[in-house]
């Protein structure tokens, strides 16, 4: 029989801002575990790795740097991986990643945002498919702009990619982890939305035009955002790995997926501000490119139909609660 347990957990970030990720439920595993983890000093590492620890796994960080006590060096760039460090592990969680909304779009940030995640996750799944005895799941991190821009049209998991730049490397991405596959590995791509949290992602950078009363709608407002909590990621996680069912791609969604208007009144109305100054699509285009039009004005209105099937429960359906309890978290 699985265990439910409640933990609270608090998140320095930058050594300074303490955030309270509140409380969430984490559905434990019978046993154990020895987890590996790509990408553990990541917004969503940040988050998951000390829920494991308190729910009495193991973490083994598997780091670009020289490795210390307790982690396995690896560099995607060069194609060097100690494998036989991941010797032993049951599961492997592979977040590592450029960071999508970090910069323009130049070639060159094109180029190491692909090469990051198809390198990467080769690198990762050939190394585990050597192993003598691979681990049993490999739960990798993926993203709703596989399906590109679709409007309004509702998405589950069956829907084919898109063809804009960001489609084709998720769809890349995910193909890359065939050699997991191949080897017999249960491989879970989990396609995330709009990641929520206080302490990083895209909320943070919200907030300030909102707090000086210059909040509004991007573009024309009616495009499509799927998010998710933070605390929902970390149960999502958890839940895909005692759900040996669960496999494939996955949206990494809440259920109600608003418009960017809805959103941009929700938070306004959370925060206490106007949401009168919207910005013109135009001028996203200019300042953000290629970027802008992928991240901020594509409309991708997906619904985690595997998740629910799965018998996962969100803890955050509803926007509203979710950013109330984000930016101004109970004291308990």
């Amino acid at each position: 029989m699985h265990r439910w347990g409640i933990y609270e957990i608090l998140i320095v970030d930058l050594g300074i801002i303490f955030i309270d990720i509140a409380r969430f439920l984490v559905r434990s595993v019978d046993h154990r575990m020895l987890i590996a983890i790509t990408g553990a000093t990541g917004l969503i590492g940040r988050a998951v790795a000390p829920i494991l620890k308190g729910a009495g796994h193991s973490i083994l960080s598997v780091v670009r740097r020289p490795p210390g006590p307790g982690e396995v060096g690896w560099d995607p760039i060069s194609g060097s991986i100690d494998a036989t460090g991941l010797e032993g592990v049951d599961a492997v969680i592979h977040f590592a990643a450029e960071n999508v909304a970090s910069g323009r779009w130049t070639a060159v940030r094109k180029d190491r945002i692909r090469m990051s995640r198809i390198r990467g996750t080769d690198l990762l799944c050939r190394g585990l498919a050597r192993l003598a005895k691979p681990p049993r799941v490999l739960i990798c991190a993926s993203a709703i702009g596989y399906y590109g821009d679709c409007g309004a049209r509702m998405l589950d998991e069956s829907q084919p990619p898109g063809n804009d730049f960001l489609a084709n490397v998720v769809r890349d991405w995910e193909n890359a982890a065939q050699p997991a596959l191949d080897a017999g590995i249960r491989v879970v791509q989990l396609r995330f939305g709009i990641v929520l949290a206080g302490n990083g992602g895209a909320l943070p950078k919200m907030i300030l035009p909102f707090q000086l009363g210059l909040g509004g709608r991007l573009g024309r407002g009616r495009q499509y955002w799927s998010w998710i909590a933070i605390g929902d990621v970390v149960g999502i996680v958890s839940h895909a790995l005692a759900t040996e069912t669960l496999s494939g791609p996955v949206n990494a969604t809440a259920p109600k997926p608003v418009t960017n208007l809805q959103f941009t009144k929700t938070l306004g109305r959370v925060m206490s501000r106007p949401t009168l100054f919207p910005v013109p699509a135009c001028i996203l285009k200019i300042v953000l490119g290629e970027m802008a039009e992928s991240l901020l004005l594509a409309s991708i209105r997906a619904r985690p139909e595997r998740l629910l099937a799965a018998g996962y429960i969100f803890q955050h359906s509803e926007l509203e609660p979710a950013l109330r309890e984000i930016l101004f978290p109970r004291a308990d």
